[in-house]
């Protein structure tokens, strides 16, 4: 052995180094395959959906990258594949009885190629999509899909999955954009106002809205199946349609306050804010819409959804875990309606035609 801690090469013969650069080699590849295998299996553990909680006051998309930058970061900051040993023959002089000696040395060294310094990090990012948007001023559930889960996230919304909203309201004036941060164009009084007359303007939103998903259902109300996909609470819209509005009702009212909990699909949270405005012209008043929240997206729940502290890795893996088995039944659940989407795609149209021109669409308030 020399100070390299290499052997010396002197007749040509190099002994056992054969089998130990074999042996060495063999443990190395089995090590940095079962790094790569581990990475693997972390990726596709992140495979699917889950839910976070969006604040108010932030983009989605700022959202969305933030969640995909936090979680490269915690996959490249794992432990990293050993580094490739090859064996290399290095030359050494030494004095000899003749003079200067040259020798090999056997030595192995790392292939800076695979260097995570050389090559860059392991995880330069992943394909994150995002479900039902939420724009700036709301907050509530957002729905995000890594890798496969954006299929799924496209599944889920040609299911036309209702979801839910609880909206804030002061009776009293009226915005540009229907919102309390809006530009004041009027004031009114309110006085008059009380819970049975608000009441009864819900009603009535709700039922032209009932209406329009009895329409745009496009299934024959007189049929069985009607009835079997109305106790299920499978009634909805076949194909995209207006805002529809499945139910409505005030929990809190005092005066200028009041609080709607708002079940509805198709929406904008703008359009909440106008219904809010419109419902203020109905009471013979104003009114602005002060707050939008979203308690549930589909088969995602205000409970589900991760808030800033858990957007790590561990959480977003049990997240999703988590939400494997109600995504899967419910498009197992919905299988039929995707079914009679695709047929119809691929047929003249004619369907989609005829419901197009018998549907004019709901209005937020009565006749």
């Amino acid at each position: 052995m020399n100070s390299r801690g290499g052997v010396t090469l002197t007749n040509g013969r190099g002994g056992g180094w054969g089998r130990i650069r074999a042996d060495a080699s063999r443990i190395e590849r089995n090590q940095a395959d079962g790094m790569v295998r581990l990475s693997r299996s972390l990726y596709q553990s992140l495979n699917g959906l889950f839910a976070v909680y969006k604040p108010p006051g932030i983009h989605w998309k700022r959202l969305r990258d933030t969640v995909e930058t936090k979680l490269l970061k915690e996959l490249n900051s794992l432990e990293q594949p050993v580094l490739w040993q090859q064996v290399r023959f290095l030359p050494s002089f030494t004095e000899g009885e003749y003079g200067n000696e040259t020798s090999l040395t056997v030595a192995q060294l790392p292939v800076l190629a695979d260097h995570p310094q050389v090559k860059g990090p392991a995880f330069v990012a992943l394909k994150m999509g995002a479900g039902h948007r939420l724009d700036l001023q709301s907050s509530g559930v957002l729905v995000l899909g890594v890798g496969n889960g954006n299929q799924q996230l496209a599944q889920l919304y040609n299911s036309h999955l209702t979801k839910e909203y609880t909206v804030k309201g002061s009776f009293g004036k009226a915005t540009e954009d229907f919102s309390d941060t809006g530009r004041l164009i009027e004031r009114t009084t309110y006085d008059h106002i009380t819970l049975d007359r608000l009441e009864r303007i819900i009603a009535v939103i709700q039922g032209s809205h009932q209406r329009a998903l009895l329409t745009y259902s496009g299934i024959d109300l007189k049929s069985q199946e009607a009835y079997e996909l109305a106790s299920r609470g499978l009634l909805r819209p076949m194909h995209k349609s207006p805002p529809i509005i499945t139910a409505i009702r005030c929990v809190h009212f005092s005066p200028p306050n009041f609080m709607l909990e708002i079940q509805c699909l198709h929406e904008t949270q703008q359009y909440l804010r106008k219904v809010v405005h419109e419902i203020g012209l109905e009471l013979k008043s104003s009114a602005v819409c002060t707050h939008v929240r979203r308690t549930r997206d589909g088969i995602f729940t205000v409970e589900d959804a991760l808030i800033r502290t858990q957007w790590e890795l561990q959480s977003i893996q049990a997240a999703v875990r988590a939400s494997r088995s109600k995504v899967k039944a419910k498009l197992q659940e919905d299988s039929w309606r995707h079914t009679d989407i695709a047929g119809e795609d691929m047929s003249t149209g004619v369907k989609a035609q005829e419901r197009s021109s018998r549907c004019s669409g709901p209005t937020p308030v009565g006749d």
